[in-house]
């Protein structure tokens, strides 16, 4: 007879948020949700400071416009002193309010969510659920200091011979979790001139997609914006798929969004969008999985490879969460993991025409 498992003590919980209605509603969340305990709520991040080296909360909901201190710079001393998970939850008013949000997760927060408008009716307790499960997850993701940005170049293990004999027509990435950093990182290390169309899904609240875009945009030399139906795919141009539609590449090279049902419950899905590289571009395909949780991508980076394309996961040693590339190894669908620093100029490499290691994580 098998021993139970104990049940797990509730994550603790630290909110910072300085409007007294959305503090009470959050409050309620989290109150209400018995996977969670309410540590404290506080209206400043100079008490949200001072309380989480004594309290060492599981997860902390931070407020972006704060009096005094804001989210950002509260973010960056808390994973600086005391690397904690943190979850942004932020108004979705565009402009400088999104690109604090993302510069909060480039700074080490986990993700962001919209603040909530109430929490009467269906539709409100749906909301209640979806911030509570957030917080839940994100206080059981690791955190530490890190300084990606900064990284070491990182050593292949195997022998480098001879070139790849693989010509892309197409970059394909895709993230979730810890992506808007990824993305950043990989996109930042490609030049102005990068010689193909970019096109790639971030899972990523609707409402935040087109700040999201301008954002990388910003952080990149490469041109970035949200896709539309019928854009033509343009070398050196970055497609970043819209919130709440599926974005797959069409046989004449352009973009064809729908509406279709999610897949393994995103919409953009990475899988829908893989699935199109292969089907179109065939053994011309690159196809990238950055950090996430879950496995979409997986079996759409696994028709990739399959049709000869070339497929790149990110390690697990720089990964914020490993779950959507590790999956991807699992399942046979990677033909090398790296970290995020070595991916650009892994692919400068194949495109290139350069020596590249023979041994990847899951080679036959």
């Amino acid at each position: 007879m098998s021993t139970p498992t104990p049940p797990q003590p509730p994550r603790r919980v630290l909110i910072v948020e300085d409007s007294a209605v959305l503090r009470h509603l959050l409050m309620r969340v989290v109150a209400g949700d018995p996977r969670l305990e309410l540590l404290e709520a506080v209206e400043t991040a100079e008490e949200a400071l001072r309380l989480v080296p004594r309290l060492r909360p599981d997860v902390i909901s931070m407020d972006i416009c704060l009096p005094g201190m804001d989210g950002l710079e509260a973010t960056r001393q808390i994973m600086a002193h005391f690397p904690t998970p943190i979850v942004i939850v932020s108004d979705t008013l565009g402009g400088q309010t999104t690109h604090v949000s993302m510069n909060a997760l480039r700074s080490g927060a986990l993700s962001v969510m919209e603040k909530p408008q109430g929490l009467s009716g269906g539709a409100g307790a749906a909301v209640a659920q979806g911030i509570a499960t957030q917080l839940y997850i994100m206080s059981q993701v690791p955190v530490i200091r890190r300084r990606l940005m900064e990284a070491e170049p990182f050593r292949h293990k195997g022998m480098w011979t001879r070139p790849l004999s693989i010509h892309p027509r197409i970059l394909a990435l895709a993230a979730s979790t810890g992506g808007p950093t990824a993305f950043a990182r990989v996109l930042g290390d490609l030049p102005a001139d990068f010689g193909l169309p970019v096109v790639l899904v971030q899972h990523m609240g609707a409402s935040f997609m087109e700040g999201f875009a301008q954002w990388l945009d910003q952080q990149v030399a490469l041109p970035v914006m949200l896709a539309r139906h019928g854009m033509a795919l343009e070398r050196g141009r970055v497609l970043v798929a819209p919130g709440n539609q599926h974005m797959t590449v069409g046989t004449r090279g352009e973009i064809v969004l729908h509406d279709g049902p999610p897949v393994q419950g995103q919409r953009p899905s990475a899988d829908v969008l893989f699935s199109s590289v292969a089907q179109v571009f065939g053994a011309d395909g690159l196809g990238v999985l950055l950090t996430g949780m879950g496995e979409d991508g997986v079996a759409g980076l696994g028709h990739i490879r399959a049709r000869g394309g070339y497929t790149i996961v990110e390690d697990r040693s720089t990964a914020v969460i490993h779950g959507m590339p590790g999956a991807a190894e699992r399942a046979g669908a990677a033909c090398i993991s790296l970290p995020v620093h070595e991916i650009a100029p892994h692919i400068l490499r194949i495109m290139a025409g350069s020596p590249i290691p023979t041994e990847g994580p899951s080679d036959p």
